[in-house]
C-alpha cells in the first residue's frame, strides 16, 4: 500500500523492461503482480510531477495489464471510455518516460489521442462514446474479414448516459464480435446517481433473489462440506438474475462479476472471451484509487491531482475559483428565491454544487452523465414556474445543443446556464470551451454574458437569473484577478458595456478574461479599453460612439474568432454610416494543444506583448 506520493522516481526494473506490450506478453503470468506493483508506484510518482487524473488509473492497473497481455494490441483495438483511466495504458505502450510531461504544453496528451500512438485507437475525452466507437471497429473488421478484436472499456458512471445504451442496443442487433468491459467501481467523477447505478443493488435485494438464495443455502447446508459450493452458487445466482433482466436482453453474453484486481481471474476470463463469438459483456469490479491509501479513502478528492509544486516555487492563489463564486451565489440566490432549482450532469464537485446540494437537497438534481436530459429537464421545470439553473461545463453543453434550441430557446424558457471551464483548459481540445460564444450567439432571444472578474461573475449570474428568458454566463476555470466580491445580489444593466480606460486612435473591446491583458497592452498603445460584458445584447450605442472617435476597433476574446464575439461587433459596425476597420483577435481556426492556458494564449499572441504587436502592425498597415 502506497501511503504518500513519492518525491523521487521509484525503482521499477521489471516495468522498465516493457517498452511495448510485446515485451509484456513475453513475461510469465506469475510476474504480472510485480509489474502491477511497480506500475502503481510509477503512476503515483509521475502524476505528482505532472498533475492529472489519478484515482481511475490506479483502479485499472490489473485490468490494463491483463488486456495488453491477453490481446494482440494494437492490432486488437482497445477503446478507453473518457480516458481518465488510460494512464497505465500509456505507460505500457512506449510512453513511460514521457509521463511527467502529460497535460503540459508540448507533452503527452491527457487522454488517448490517435496521432500520439497506434495504441490509442480512438480519441476520447467526453464520456460514453467507447461502445459506439468499438462497435464501428468491430463492424469494419467483420467486413474486412480480419479477425481483429474490438474491446470497449467503460465505467459505471459513463453507463448512465443514453449514448451507451444506444450503442448496446445496436450491438445486440448486428451481432458482431464485440467485447464490452464494464469497469464497475461505483464511482465516476461524482457519486453515481440514477436508476442504473442502483440497479444491481435492487436486484440483489429483491424478494426473488433473496428467496432463491436462501432456498439454495438451505439445501446445501444439508450436504457436508458444501459451504464453498454455497458461496459459488450465490455468485452464479447473481450471474443468472442480472443479465437476464438487462444485458442479455440486449443481446449480450454476460460474464461476471469478476474481481478486477485478481490477475488470474482476469486472464482466465479473457482466455475464454477470445474464443467466443458475438457481443460479449464482462462485468469487472474494481476499487478506484486501489493501492494508494489517500485515494482509497477519498476517491472523489483524488479523482485528479494538481501538480506537486517544488519547495520555494511561486505561491498559488488563495482566492476563490470562479466555480466557488458560482457555488456561493447559488446558495445565496436559493435563500432569496424558493423557486430556484439547481441541475448538474454529474459535475457536483467540479461546478461547486456540494454546499447547495446539502442545504437544499429537495431542489438539487444531479442527473448523471446526461446533458441532454439536464437541459430538457430544466425546460420542463421552467414550464411550471420554477427557476432552473443548469451548471454545466462549456464543452459538455455541446452535447445538449438541440435541447438548448428546441426545448429552451424556442419556447422562451426561463433557464439560466452557468457555463464553467469556458476558454482554454490544460486538458486540450476535447475539454476546451472555445466554441460557446459562436454556437450560442446565433440563438434568438438568448442573453450571453462574459465576466471579467469574480465580482462580475456574481453580478452576471444575478442578472441572468432575474432576466425573464434564457440566459448564459460563461466563466473560466481557476481563479480570477482577485476582485472584491459584493455580498449583495445586484444585477447589471442589461446590454451595457463599461469603459475602463480612455485613450485615442485605438479602442480595445475585450470580453471576459482578456480584459486584463487588454488593460496591460493599452498602456503601451494609449488605447481606450472597454469591458464589453455582454455578447448579446451588444452595447450598440457605445460601439457607434467608439467607431466615430477611433481609427481602429480591436476585439479580444477567448473563443474562436469564427462567429464569436468579435464577429458580433464587426456585424454591428456594418450598419454605421462610416465604420473604422476592425481587428478581431481570438482563437484561430485550428485545434489547439493541451497545456497551461497562459502559455497557449501567449503563443497565440493573446497576451500583452502579442496584443501590442498585432495592433501596431495593423496601424502601420493603415498609415498611407
Amino acid at each position: 500500500m502506497i501511503e504518500a506520493l513519492p518525491s523521487e522516481r521509484p525503482h521499477t526494473p521489471l516495468l522498465d523492461s516493457i517498452e511495448h506490450p510485446e515485451a509484456l506478453r513475453r513475461l510469465r503470468p506469475e510476474q504480472l503482480p510485480r509489474v502491477a506493483e511497480e506500475l502503481r508506484h510509477f503512476l503515483a510518482w509521475s502524476v505528482s510531477q505532472s498533475g492529472g487524473h489519478f484515482g481511475a488509473g490506479l483502479g485499472v492497473v490489473e485490468l490494463t495489464l491483463a488486456l495488453h497481455y491477453s490481446f494482440n494490441t494494437p492490432e486488437d483495438r482497445i477503446v478507453w471510455d473518457v480516458g481518465h483511466q488510460a494512464y497505465p495504458h500509456k505507460i505500457l505502450t512506449g510512453r513511460r518516460e514521457a509521463m511527467p510531461s502529460i497535460r503540459q504544453y508540448g507533452g503527452l496528451a491527457p487522454f488517448p489521442q490517435r496521432d500520439e500512438s497506434p495504441f490509442d485507437t480512438f480519441g476520447v475525452g467526453h464520456s460514453s462514446t467507447s461502445i459506439s466507437g468499438a462497435l464501428g471497429m468491430a463492424l469494419a473488421a467483420a467486413r474486412a474479414g480480419s479477425g481483429r478484436k474490438a474491446i470497449a472499456v467503460i465505467g459505471d458512471g459513463a453507463m448512465t448516459a443514453g449514448l451507451a445504451f444506444e450503442a448496446l442496443n445496436h450491438a445486440g442487433e448486428v451481432d458482431e464480435d464485440l467485447l464490452v468491459i464494464l469497469n464497475d467501481n461505483a464511482m465516476s467523477i461524482s457519486e453515481n446517481v440514477g436508476g442504473l447505478s442502483r440497479y444491481f443493488a435492487r436486484i440483489f435485494a429483491s424478494r426473488l433473489y433473496a428467496s432463491v438464495r436462501e432456498g439454495s443455502k438451505r439445501v446445501l447446508k444439508r450436504i457436508p462440506g458444501a459451504s464453498g459450493v454455497a458461496r459459488r452458487a450465490e455468485e452464479h445466482m447473481k450471474g443468472m438474475v442480472v443479465p437476464g433482466t438487462l444485458f442479455e436482453e440486449l443481446g449480450f453474453n454476460y460474464i461476471g462479476p469478476v474481481d478486477g484486481h485478481d490477475l488470474d481471474e482476469l486472464l482466465s476470463a479473457f482466455r475464454t472471451l477470445r474464443q467466443l463469438r458475438g457481443p460479449q459483456f464482462l462485468h469487472v469490479i474494481t476499487q478506484k484509487g486501489k493501492g494508494f491509501k489517500p485515494a482509497e479513502q477519498d476517491p472523489h478528492g483524488m479523482h485528479s491531482l494538481a501538480k506537486v509544486k517544488p519547495k520555494g516555487g511561486p505561491p498559488t492563489s488563495n482566492g476563490p475559483k470562479y466555480a466557488n463564486v458560482f457555488g456561493q451565489w447559488l446558495v445565496d440566490m436559493a435563500e432569496a428565491d424558493p423557486k430556484l432549482m439547481g441541475i448538474t450532469p454529474a459535475m457536483a464537485e467540479g461546478s461547486d454544487l456540494l454546499a447547495f446540494s446539502k442545504r437544499f437537497p429537495e431542489r438539487y438534481f444531479d442527473v448523471g452523465i446526461a446533458e441532454q436530459h439536464a437541459v430538457a429537464l430544466a425546460a420542463g421545470l421552467a414550464c411550471e414556474g420554477a427557476k432552473p439553473v443548469v451548471a454545466i461545463y462549456s464543452t459538455f453543453l455541446q452535447r445538449a445543443y438541440d435541447q438548448l434550441i428546441h426545448d429552451v430557446a424556442i419556447q422562451g424558457m426561463d433557464v439560466l446556464f452557468a457555463l464553467d471551464r469556458a476558454g482554454l483548459v490544460e486538458d486540450g481540445p476535447t475539454h476546451a470551451g472555445i466554441f460557446d460564444l459562436s454556437f450560442l450567439r446565433c440563438i434568438p432571444d438568448l442573453v450571453i454574458m462574459v465576466p471579467a472578474d469574480e465580482n462580475e461573475t456574481r453580478a452576471m449570474l444575478t442578472t441572468g437569473y432575474l432576466h425573464e428568458g434564457p440566459a448564459a454566463v460563461r466563466y473560466p476555470r481557476g481563479t480570477g484577478p482577485g476582485a472584491a466580491i459584493d455580498a449583495e445580489l445586484t444585477p447589471l444593466p442589461l446590454g451595457k458595456a463599461e469603459v475602463l480606460r480612455e485613450g485615442k486612435d485605438v479602442a480595445l473591446l475585450a470580453f471576459g478574461p482578456l480584459v486584463q491583458p487588454a488593460l496591460a497592452a493599452a498602456e503601451a498603445l494609449n488605447a481606450t479599453v472597454v469591458n464589453m460584458r455582454f455578447v448579446k445584447p451588444l452595447d450598440h450605442a457605445l460601439i457607434a460612439e467608439l467607431a466615430a472617435s477611433h481609427r481602429l476597433l480591436v476585439t479580444l476574446e477567448e473563443n474562436v474568432v469564427a462567429g464569436g464575439a468579435g464577429s458580433a461587433v464587426l456585424e454591428a459596425t456594418q450598419s454605421l454610416p462610416k465604420a473604422p476597420p476592425c481587428l478581431l483577435l481570438g482563437l484561430p481556426d485550428r485545434w489547439l494543444p493541451h497545456g497551461n492556458p497562459d502559455t497557449v494564449l501567449a503563443e497565440l499572441g493573446l497576451d500583452r506583448a502579442g496584443i501590442v504587436a498585432a495592433v501596431e502592425a495593423r496601424l502601420a498597415a493603415l498609415t498611407p
